[in-house]
């Protein structure tokens, strides 16, 4: 069997082709441990990931920490979905869901809350303040297809 690869493709093992179109995903946790598993996972979900380990380094990555031009985002578009835990150091993911849903370039970007802690009042909140989903921790692989679904039909 003949396999035909253009440029735009990368070539994974056992034959796989898979285009580089494949969505992005960043995903922000200050655990290193929660933050590689949705990493691992989402990998084998043929996403690209990049990952941050807090609110604010997601917002520098996205170009719109406060120092930054947000004119000049080069990070941010290519971002098809952003994942972050709820309870972080400094800068809650709340906070950060803010944050980008202020932006006019990324408030279309849909923005997954995950936190360990079943708390309706936050997850409500989350939800109001324009949270695509709120997940609770630990991810798991059925977790990750649902969000593959959820990027696919963001994407159009």
């Amino acid at each position: 069997m003949e396999m035909f690869a253009n440029s735009s493709s990368i070539s994974k093992g056992m034959g796989e082709v898979v285009a580089s179109e494949e969505p992005h995903v960043l995903a922000v946790d200050d655990n290193l441990v929660d933050r590689k598993l949705v990493e691992i996972l989402l990998k084998k979900s043929s996403c690209k990931v990049t990952t941050a380990e807090d609110g604010l380094r997601a917002l520098e990555y996205l170009g719109l920490a406060a120092h930054q031009d947000s004119s000049k985002n080069s990070n941010g578009s290519k971002v098809n979905m952003i994942i972050t835990d709820y309870c972080m150091p400094g800068m809650t993911g709340y906070e950060l869901l803010k944050k980008i849903k202020e932006s006019s370039m990324m408030k279309d970007v849909p923005v997954v809350i995950m936190s360990s802690e079943n708390i309706p009042t936050r997850i409500h909140q989350c939800m109001e303040e324009g949270a695509q989903i709120f997940m609770l921790k630990p991810l798991k692989h059925s977790d990750v297809e649902r969000l593959r679904c959820q990027i696919m039909q963001c994407r159009g």
